[in-house]
C-alpha cells in the first residue's frame, strides 16, 4: 500500500481538534505539530505582539519563538482535562509576554502604535465598531464600503491600537484575550490564575478605559468634517 502524500496527511490532520493533534504530536506526529502551528500561528504572534506594544518590538520575535519552544518541550505534559490546547498556548505565551514587560518595567503603561500597512487597522476598526463606538453612529456597508468609510475605519482602528497600548498591561490582556481571541470570562480566569471578579473587572475597567480614549478620538474627528 502506498504511503499517503504529506499533502494529503495534512489534509486528513487538518480536520483533527487541538486537543487531539497536541496529543498525536506528543506521540510522535509531526504532522499534528504542523497543523497546529499553521492554524494558530498568525493570532499567536499577532496577540504577543499587541500585548508587547511598539517600545518592546524587538522582542517580539524571541517571545513568539519561546512560545513555540515551551509548547514543544511541554508536549507530554499536555493534558485535555485540564485546560483546551488554546487556551493552554495563550497561556504560555501571556506569561512570557508579561515576564518581558516586568523585566522591562513597562507592565504598567505601554504607549503602543501599530505601523502596519492598514490592513490590521481595518480589522481593528471593524472590532471597534461592534465593541466601542456606541453612538457616534458611523457604520460600513460590508457590500459597498465608501472611500471616505474605509479610511475613517482605517483611522480609528490605527488609533485603538493606540488607546489600547495605553492601557495597564494586565488590562490589555484581559481584552485582547476576550474579544480578539474569543475566551470566556471563565476561561481568562483560569488562564491568568486569577478570580472570576477579578477577570471582570479588568474587562470593565479596560473597556471604560478604551470607550473614553476612543470618544474623544471620534469626537474629535466628528468636530473637524
Amino acid at each position: 500500500m502506498l504511503s499517503p502524500t504529506p499533502l494529503a496527511e495534512f489534509a486528513s490532520h487538518a480536520v483533527m481538534p487541538d486537543d487531539q493533534l497536541m496529543l498525536a504530536y506528543a506521540g510522535g506526529d509531526t504532522t499534528a505539530f504542523d497543523v497546529l502551528y499553521a492554524r494558530h500561528e498568525g493570532g499567536l504572534y499577532r496577540f504577543v505582539r499587541r500585548l508587547l506594544g511598539v517600545r518592546l518590538s524587538a522582542e517580539v520575535d524571541e517571545v513568539f519563538q519561546e512560545t513555540w519552544v515551551r509548547i514543544i518541550t511541554s508536549r507530554t505534559r499536555f493534558s485535555p482535562q485540564g485546560a483546551a490546547w488554546r487556551t493552554w498556548a495563550f497561556t504560555i505565551a501571556h506569561n512570557l509576554a508579561m515576564d518581558r514587560l516586568r523585566a522591562s518595567g513597562r507592565e504598567v503603561v505601554v504607549h503602543a502604535h501599530d505601523d502596519d500597512d492598514g490592513a490590521e487597522g481595518d480589522d481593528a476598526g471593524q472590532r471597534l465598531q461592534r465593541n466601542l463606538v456606541g453612538d457616534h453612529g458611523q457604520r460600513i456597508d460590508p457590500a459597498q464600503p465608501a472611500a471616505d468609510d474605509i479610511a475613517f475605519w482605517r483611522s480609528a482602528g490605527r488609533r485603538l491600537l493606540d488607546c489600547l497600548g495605553e492601557l495597564p498591561a494586565d488590562q490589555r490582556a484581559a481584552f485582547l484575550l476576550h474579544h480578539e481571541d474569543g475566551f470566556t470570562v471563565e476561561a481568562l480566569a483560569a488562564a491568568l490564575d486569577v478570580g472570576f471578579e477579578t477577570v471582570r473587572s479588568r474587562l470593565r475597567y479596560g473597556m471604560k478605559k478604551l470607550r473614553v480614549c476612543m470618544d474623544r478620538y471620534l469626537s474629535a474627528e466628528g468636530e473637524g468634517a
